[in-house]
């Protein structure tokens, strides 16, 4: 099988040796989108979990949409949180971008620290 790298100016580029994305087969693998704007390069909502969750979950929309997947086609999501204090307002937001459901599986975990001290990291599984 040949794996097909997803790359896009609509989701902010790697900070780092990763792939935005890798499609294998039906399924996508999306690297952990945090809150930067793809146009600036810069962090969105510096130190309030609000802007950066909904930045972070445009980023995997664009992300899945380059690959031609939508947040329809997720079957697993991992977050990674600073605060678990922010969890309640992180899961409403996260909840609104998936609708009524079926939701994705998925976990939370709180971190000490994540890349460019964002406040959310989010990954995803999208299958057709």
């Amino acid at each position: 099988m040949t794996n097909t790298i997803i790359q896009t100016a609509d989701a902010p580029a790697a900070i780092g040796p990763y792939s935005q994305a890798v499609q294998a087969g039906n399924t996508v693998y999306v690297s952990g989108q945090i809150a930067l704007d793809p146009a600036s390069g810069q962090l969105v909502g510096e130190g309030d979990v609000q802007p950066q969750t909904h930045q972070v979950m445009r980023n995997l929309q664009a992300v899945l949409a380059a690959a031609g997947y939508s947040l329809a086609d997720v079957v697993k999501c991992s977050i990674f949180v600073k605060d678990l204090g922010n969890f309640a307002v992180i899961n409403e937001i996260y909840g609104s971008y998936f609708g009524a459901g079926p939701y994705p599986a998925r976990e939370t975990v709180e971190v000490s620290r994540l890349p460019k001290d964002v406040l959310v990291e989010i990954s995803c599984i999208a299958v057709k």
